[in-house]
């Protein structure tokens, strides 16, 4: 099974397209989980236990993990191991180096920590997006239109014919032989959003930017999935995991995965 087809049979398994961010950050989890050993994986571990009947993935962002030094890596390798079997790991790492580099950032993610995917930078090109395509079953989300405020410095720059972004795309289709590329798309970007998918019906696309960026869920949902209203993961981060700051945050963080869960699949399955 290529990286594509496991992304589709996942998300069908678990009737879902959410993606829950695994953001956490030590000075925003609950007081009381500061004084356990490993709060950030505690943390986490309540999260997945309440949020994995209504999420197809996960995606932790290193930067919060990196951040606290060997405590956090032993804490996302333990988060990572807890996530339950056919749900998707997803590394929201964001890199991107020279071929020999990123050889063993491929090997750091898919054969250390078990990741099923990494989010990638294709800035330095193709010597640098292609380790981390080697294997069929694993998978790279190549950053097309990404959804902070400062995509527009340089990923709309154009020659004339196309956008950088939109070179982007063309060159994660050239990338795309065994079937384990996709991109990222930010929620923010709906029109764009919409050509995208029309340019690249056959592409898993991970959609950042619906919980606290306010994205257009509605807009997303209907721009971002395919002709069967598939192959998108929409994820939210600090709208899920942050959603109470009491005793009370992983059953809060349940109801508000499971209210955007039923929200995306109602306007899916009204397309």
């Amino acid at each position: 099974m290529n990286f594509t087809q496991k992304v589709k049979s996942i998300c069908i398994r678990q009737h879902s397209l959410l993606c829950v961010g695994l953001d956490t950050d030590i000075a925003r989890i609950p007081e009381f989980l500061r004084r356990e050993t490993d709060a950030i994986f505690e943390f986490n571990k309540a999260i997945i236990d309440a949020t994995c009947s209504f999420a197809a993935a996960y995606k932790p962002n290193l930067a919060f993990y990196e951040a606290l030094g060997p405590a956090g890596w032993q804490a996302l390798e333990r988060t990572v191991q807890y996530i339950p079997e056919g749900i998707l790991k997803i590394a929201d790492a964001k890199r991107g180096d020279i071929g020999n580099t990123a050889k063993l950032y491929a090997k750091a993610f898919f054969d250390r920590f078990d990741f099923d995917a990494v989010t990638i930078n294709p800035y330095l090109g193709t010597d640098a997006v292609l380790p981390f395509l080697e294997r069929e079953d694993k998978g790279g989300f190549v950053l097309c239109l990404t959804s902070n405020p400062g995509s527009k410095d340089f990923q709309y720059l154009t020659d004339g014919q196309q956008t950088l972004y939109e070179r982007v795309l063309e060159k994660v289709h050239s990338w795309n032989d065994r079937r384990n590329c996709g991109l990222v798309v930010g929620a923010t970007h709906p029109d764009e959003l919409k050509a995208i998918r029309a340019a690249a019906p056959g592409l898993p696309i991970l959609i950042p930017g619906i919980g606290a960026q306010a994205g257009d869920v509605e807009a997303s949902v209907r721009f971002g999935t395919d002709e069967n209203g598939e192959l998108a993961l929409f994820n939210s981060s600090r709208g899920i995991i942050y959603k109470s700051g009491g005793k009370d945050f992983a059953e809060v963080a349940a109801t508000e995965a499971r209210r955007l869960r039923d929200q995306i699949n109602k306007i899916r399955m009204s397309i």
